[in-house]
């Protein structure tokens, strides 16, 4: 039992590099492509909720890989990037050499510890959801097996934090993890230790 992530497909945004949180983008044919080749994927998953992101570009790969009716959580919105909103990161190192979203800083957006704040309650009510449908079928928390699964449709920062969140590592950490769009990611267990089961596969 875990989460099972999708980070939406490609938008023209996401294919430039230009970082994109509250730009409210649709999906390019490409990425309608790529959300729609993941479905097959996810139907053998034993998923019990699905969250997305309010984002258009978040809840129409929701759409497309058959959980249209998936839950809309807000704080599952991409990392606030405030006045670098729309921009590429070798455009800001112009200006901040070495800069990262990780370390920042990030003018008129959000901190790290406020993206880590909104990605520990997202995964407390997860676990929440696994702990109460475990208890319904009378299995062990955590599993051994797969078991039953959360999943979470949002965005690459967001996802990359939340990452390193279940994992217990440092919001920063999750520049350790590359993430493409379209892709699935299982985070779940090994006795009682959170693993990462499967990355941006």
């Amino acid at each position: 039992m875990g989460l099972v992530l999708v980070r939406h497909g490609e938008t023209a945004w996401s294919w430039e590099g230009k970082h994109t949180s509250v730009t409210d983008l649709p999906l390019t044919p490409t990425g309608e492509e790529q959300a729609r080749s993941l479905a097959p994927r996810l139907a053998s998953l034993d998923v019990v909720a699905a969250r997305v992101s309010p984002r258009l570009r978040a809840r129409r790969t929701a759409e497309l890989i058959g959980f249209a009716d998936a839950e809309v959580d807000e704080r599952l919105v991409e990392w606030g990037y405030g006045e670098l909103e729309g921009r590429r990161t070798v455009e800001i190192r112009e200006e901040r050499p070495g800069w990262t979203v990780w370390d920042g800083p990030v003018p008129g957006g959000e901190s790290a510890a406020e993206v880590g704040a909104r990605c520990d309650a997202v995964i407390a009510d997860a676990v929440a959801t696994l702990e109460r449908v475990a208890d319904e079928r009378g299995g062990e928390v955590p599993g051994g097996g797969l078991g039953p699964e959360v999943l979470l449709v949002a965005h690459g920062h967001l996802l990359r934090a939340l990452t390193a969140r279940w994992l217990g590592l440092e919001v920063a950490d999750g520049r350790l993890f590359r993430l493409d769009t379209a892709r699935l990611t299982e985070l779940g267990h090994e006795r009682e230790q959170r693993v990462l089961r499967r990355w941006n596969a």
